[in-house]
């Protein structure tokens, strides 16, 4: 397939909060042994597409680990390759990415690299699908497309989050609105396009706009050569708290919502934990109780887990409780501790006796209202919650709390535990 992609992996993901801290928005764990951007290496590795260019720039180096040489997504090889492309270096510094479009830009030699490729296709690591892009490209080549936008029908509330395109009856975009407030369709933007490349060459070459959606499609509509190719199947971009919780969840009940990894054949690298050592099977002790969970291996339970998602290596003791919540690498939560609606980081412990995410859901956290006003709970990596601590909805745990930086045993909704200075 004469077909070149590039998957932009560098936003920074800031409404993920604290789970974007030290790492990339695109290697932010999933569904317990993924990352989010094994969805889009899976969906371009099974789509038959061997060249490819990942744009990195946020806190790069967790994700460029994860990714490696591409051998876990067969794309290593001697007609294969994955190449990791920064941000150009300037006179003084990094010349950052400005946007999706400046991204591109600055890598237009990987667009013009290979005279024998005829179409782009760019694509986002911050979504979970499954796509076969090779039908977005044949839709793209047989309307005689310039740019080609793979759109899903979402809910008009939904709609200030995405573009918004309007589609006459051959599927051609008449009308276009970038995150409006209220939007006149009901087709959303999935942040993946296929353009001819030499189309896209130009375009990059005649203007210094950053980003697609707001700059890049506007103008090329005038020229009535952007289409919209329908999808209709499972699709979620999670870069909020909530969207990331609700993905996870929707794993559970694959009959009901389609979101299956195993049956999209979603591959990931086992191997970047650098462990010296295979995970061990999952080990269920007498006196557990497992509901409608994904437990990863190495786990061990001997509590109760319901509704939740658990990664490699996480230790649920006796008498404690873990209902919908997502519950990340090596995590240890101890006896008699209960769990709710939380998002836990890798590497944290609760301490025994101690209860998360049980309060008032209506009060929204004082710092990040916009973020967590759903019940939520956050908890950042390597946090160490002391015994018997009452933490509340909507609360922030930073990274790298301990004992020291907790002012009592209750943690009120809707409030944060950051380190204090002196314990840094």
């Amino acid at each position: 397939m004469n077909t070149r992609t590039i998957l932009l992996a560098g936003g920074v993901g800031s409404r993920l909060n604290i789970l974007v801290r030290l790492r990339a928005k695109p290697a932010v764990p999933f569904g317990g042994i993924y990352r989010i951007i094994d969805f889009t290496l899976s969906n371009i590795a099974n789509s038959g597409l061997t060249n490819v260019a990942v744009l990195t720039q946020y806190k790069p180096l967790s994700l460029m680990d994860h990714i490696g040489d591409g051998s876990a997504w067969d794309l290593s090889g001697r007609t294969r390759k994955v190449k990791i492309l920064p941000p150009k270096t300037g006179e003084k510094d990094w010349d950052w990415y400005k946007g999706t479009a400046d991204a591109v830009r600055q890598n237009l030699d990987f667009v013009t690299g290979d005279p024998s490729c005829d179409t782009i296709l760019i694509v986002s690591g911050d979504h979970v699908y499954s796509m076969d892009y090779r039908s977005l490209i044949d839709f793209h080549k047989r309307h005689g497309a310039k740019v080609t936008i793979a759109m899903i029908k979402i809910s008009p509330e939904e709609a200030f989050n995405f573009g918004m395109g309007v589609v006459d009856n051959q599927n051609r975009i008449v009308a276009w609105e970038e995150k409006p407030k209220k939007a006149t369709s009901d087709l959303a933007s999935m942040g993946i396009y296929v353009f001819d490349k030499e189309y896209l060459v130009r375009m990059m070459r005649m203007t210094k706009e950053g980003d697609f959606g707001q700059h890049i499609i506007p103008k090329a509509m005038k020229e009535g050569v952007v289409y919209a190719y329908p999808f209709k199947g499972y699709w979620r971009d999670v870069g909020t708290l909530q969207a990331y919780c609700d993905a996870n969840i929707d794993m559970l009940s694959p009959k009901e919502t389609s979101l299956d990894p195993w049956a999209w054949k979603t591959k990931t690298n086992v191997f970047a934990e650098n462990l010296s050592y295979d995970r061990p099977p999952t080990r269920v002790l007498p006196g557990a109780r497992l509901v409608r969970s994904s437990i990863s291996p190495g786990c061990v339970i001997e509590g109760h887990v319901e509704r939740s998602v658990l990664s490699p290596g996480v230790i649920v003791e006796k008498g404690a409780v873990i209902l919908d919540s997502v519950i990340m690498h090596d995590t240890v939560v101890r006896k008699g501790s209960s769990v709710g609606r939380c998002i836990i980081d890798k590497k944290v412990v609760v301490g025994r006796n101690s209860s998360l995410g049980m309060g008032d859901s209506s009060i929204k956290n004082a710092e990040f209202p916009e973020q967590l006003n759903s019940g939520l709970t956050l908890v950042g990596k390597q946090a160490i919650i002391p015994e018997s601590v009452r933490i509340g909805t909507n609360c922030i745990i930073h990274p790298f709390t301990t004992k020291v930086d907790f002012k009592g045993i209750v943690v009120a909704d809707g409030m944060t535990v950051k380190v204090l200075e002196s314990s840094e």
